[in-house]
């Protein structure tokens, strides 16, 4: 079997808990803004960092403040994943569930790739890793990261 061959089984084997799915059904159907890390690293090495001034997101040499250590996780794994923008939800009550239900499915896919592949060498390992990295990045990509600020509905009383 190839890499890609590979890589599918795993993504099929995931189902709803495939890290765009949770992206695109759970998140994008909310209230969202979009958060645009910029350019980084091709492989940056992403830690959360507690501070005097509150949480950062260290990727590579850049730190991004956070404002709290759910919003720090949640975006954590976007930039483990290359992302250059993402939707992250408006109501911060959800961030933290969100952000255990995406570090989840993370880990769970690395994981199985490496379940899948037991007898084969670390190189195609990775590589497998890779083109899973790749299908959740462009997919996420594609799904887009929503709008900058959220839109709040308003009332005709509001607007005068």
């Amino acid at each position: 079997m190839t890499a890609e061959e590979y890589a599918e089984q795993v993504k099929t084997q995931l189902t709803d808990t495939w890290l765009p799915l949770i992206y695109t059904e759970r998140i994008l159907k909310t209230r969202t803004r979009s958060y645009h890390f910029g350019a980084a690293p091709r492989k940056p090495r992403v830690e959360i960092h507690h501070t005097l001034l509150g949480v950062e997101l260290k990727l590579g040499q850049r730190r991004l403040l956070c404002p709290d250590l759910a919003t720090a996780r949640y975006l954590s794994v976007f930039a483990r994943a290359g992302c250059r923008e993402v939707a992250v939800p408006y109501d911060i009550t959800r961030v933290s569930r969100l952000a255990d239900e995406l570090e989840s499915s993370w880990h769970r896919m690395l994981i199985l790739a490496d379940h899948k592949a037991t007898e084969r060498t670390e190189a195609f390992k990775t590589r497998i890793h890779g083109l899973l990295i790749a299908k959740l990045r462009q997919e996420i990509a594609d799904a887009g990261a929503g709008a900058s600020v959220p839109e709040f509905g308003q009332t005709p009383d509001q607007r005068a």
